[in-house]
């Protein structure tokens, strides 16, 4: 019979998900690379199966998976250890979903579209916070105004926490190359190579973009889209202060051996798997993404605005919900997946709102930017 199978259980986002699946009535397999703490944590989550497995022994994650498997992993920094569950996934013909929200992990996923196709299995990255409300708002907006050429999508957290595996994500991610949306391609750009504004909740708040899922998946369906950005809500000197240093660290990467060092260096000093937001903490924290469809004079025909709790409680929740929906049959196509690609705009609305997130409804506007 067909399984889930979690690969990283035993850290900080993968306990969260396990937790969700274990409560949705799912029968997940629990892997990571340390048994003592897969015993402990199935024990404490009231029994459940668990595989031991290490990326540094790629064949030990291909031997998790079967045919009609669904493979979620929140194994990261992806960009250090994310490909072997990738490789496993479409060699064994499972599907696949993570959790990463570095860019150029993203890019590499989407790339390998043709592979999953031809396996007939489904690649969903990127399938938490970090990009499926961006998608869905989007979405949401481009269909008030089909006729739009240009998303831009506004990322905003109140009172957020972050756990070791993001810091790690984040710091694995300066010397990289980002992208965005030109011309109807996905072309590279630095990240935070533009800012701009955005209301949210009655105030202006400030974006600093960086690269996301909504490059690749938006251009699928919505005929005239041409340009896409995405912009995660900084205050306005922090902003500043990651569009100067990106320039910095653009620079650093044209070096390859300077790079090479500094991400040596940085791997060694911001380390995964150290926690994150306590229970409480994460009670306290909101966030609202903001999507705006706009006309080739910049008039918004279109805003949404999606509203919820915290990102770690929300990555879990959305994809253990993919991953139910997967093994039982529910993915629209097979490929290299957007969220609204993989469920449809409608179920995965749904599916957001179950998850504890509200929406303003689409409204239309002629504001200018």
């Amino acid at each position: 019979m067909p399984k889930v199978v979690l690969f990283g259980a035993t850290g900080y986002t993968g306990r969260l998900t396990a937790e969700v699946l274990l409560a949705r009535g799912a029968d997940p397999v629990l892997a990571g690379r340390n048994p003592t703490a897969l015993a402990k944590l199935a024990a404490d989550l009231g029994g459940a199966r668990t595989a031991v497995a290490d990326v540094t022994d790629p064949t030990s994650v291909r031997a998790l998976l079967d045919r009609g498997d669904v493979l979620v992993t929140t194994v990261g920094p992806f960009l250090r250890h994310g490909r072997p569950a990738l490789d496993a996934a479409i060699s064994a013909r499972a599907h696949y979903i993570d959790s990463t929200g570095e860019g150029p992990f993203i890019r590499t996923v989407f790339e390998r579209d043709e592979q999953a196709r031809a396996a007939g299995v489904g690649l969903l990255t990127a399938f938490g916070f970090d990009y499926v409300p961006g998608n869905l708002a989007a979405g949401l907006a481009l269909r008030a105004a089909p006729t739009a050429v240009r998303a831009d999508i506004g990322y905003f957290m109140d009172n957020p926490g972050t756990s070791g595996g993001t810091r790690a994500s984040m710091a694995g991610m300066l010397f990289e190359s980002g992208f965005a949306l030109r011309n109807g391609q996905v072309v590279t750009e630095r990240t935070g190579a533009h800012l701009r504004s955005f209301e949210v909740a009655g105030a202006t708040r400030t974006g600093v973009s960086i690269p996301g899922s909504e490059h690749f998946a938006l251009t699928r369906s919505p005929p005239h889209l041409r340009a896409v950005d995405v912009f995660l809500g900084l205050p306005p000197l922090a902003a500043q202060g990651l569009r100067a240093g990106s320039r910095l660290t653009a620079v650093a990467a044209q070096l390859p051996p300077l790079k090479r060092v500094l991400d040596d260096v940085l791997a060694r000093t911001v380390r995964g798997s150290t926690g994150g937001p306590s229970a409480g903490a994460r009670s306290r924290a909101r966030a609202r993404v903001v999507a705006e469809a706009r006309d080739d004079s910049g008039n918004t025909l279109a805003r949404v605005t999606l509203e919820g709790g915290d990102p770690y409680d929300f990555t879990a929740a959305i994809m253990a919900w993919a991953a139910g929906t997967a093994l039982d049959g529910g993915l629209s196509g097979t490929g290299a997946l957007g969220p609204v690609d993989a469920f449809g705009l409608d179920a995965l609305h749904a599916a957001v709102r179950d998850a504890g997130w509200t929406d303003h409804p689409a409204t239309s506007g002629t504001e200018r930017r």
